[in-house]
């Protein structure tokens, strides 16, 4: 399958499209932002129900003072039998700004969720991913699928510019919206309380609520990086461009 020349692709994208995506992309800035700060304060991640400063993680991050501050009087048992949990007082100061990160990263997420509901209605009901993401049953060869991923290392991509995607575009599209999202939306829920108290299956879904934290951070940095290499792309096939067809250009500006 040829790909269409440069100055023949339209390079307008629908008025809601334009909404849900820079509505989408200014809370994830936001969620990124308070999301690394929260880490910051506590730099762990942990597998299974519970986790704190006292337990082992699964992976920690040498991005605040709180990394490894081993600030802590002796460890004492909680209660008196084996295998009790364990407690201690602090003694360091550690760097704790939970509140307003927390909070702006509670008010980013509801933008995120409502306008990707907003961008999912739309996009089923116009046939826009149908006739836009669903790859076609042609593009599905080893021979287009190599020439897609020389075409992405090599940044020679006409079709970037505008709804008729390629390939990869496709199904890092599809990824996106209907795994990614909904798995940092769900685990999101998962890690308050008060939601699990009512829908404690989500628990269950996520290997706890530990497991959900850590989860969440996957998908996130997933996302993340899918910014960072789509960013790459736009500039590598023409930041102005991209920008006036995510912006200001429409369907009149091509007759």
């Amino acid at each position: 399958m040829a790909l269409t020349p440069r100055n023949e692709i339209k390079t307008y994208h629908s008025t809601w499209v334009k909404i849900a995506h820079w509505i989408g992309t200014c809370s994830f800035f936001f969620l990124i932002f308070s999301g690394f700060e929260i880490l910051m304060v506590h730099p762990r991640l942990y597998w299974g129900e519970t986790g704190n400063d006292l337990m082992p993680a699964f992976l920690e991050f040498p991005i605040s003072r709180n990394y490894q501050h081993g600030g802590w009087t002796s460890l004492e048992p909680i209660f008196n039998r084996p295998n009790s949990p364990m407690s201690a007082g602090r003694t360091y100061s550690i760097f704790n700004e939970n509140g307003w990160g927390r909070s702006l990263h509670f008010l980013a997420a509801w933008f995120l969720v409502f306008s990707g509901l907003f961008y999912l209605i739309l996009a089923i009901f116009t046939g826009h991913i149908k006739n836009n993401l669903i790859p076609k049953f042609n593009e599905l060869t080893l021979e287009l699928i190599i020439k897609d991923i020389k075409d992405h290392l090599k940044a020679s991509l006409a079709y970037l510019q505008g709804p008729q995607y390629g390939l990869l575009q496709k199904i890092s599209y599809l990824v996106v919206i209907f795994i990614l999202l909904p798995t940092i939306v769900l685990t999101g829920l998962t890690m308050s309380p008060a939601i699990t108290a009512s829908h404690p299956y989500l628990l269950t879904l996520f290997f706890g609520a530990q497991s959900a934290r850590t989860i969440h951070f996957f998908a996130a940095s997933s996302l993340f990086i899918f910014l960072i290499v789509h960013v790459w792309m736009i500039i590598k096939s023409g930041f102005k461009k991209q920008m006036l067809a995510m912006t200001i250009k429409n369907n009149a500006d091509e007759k």
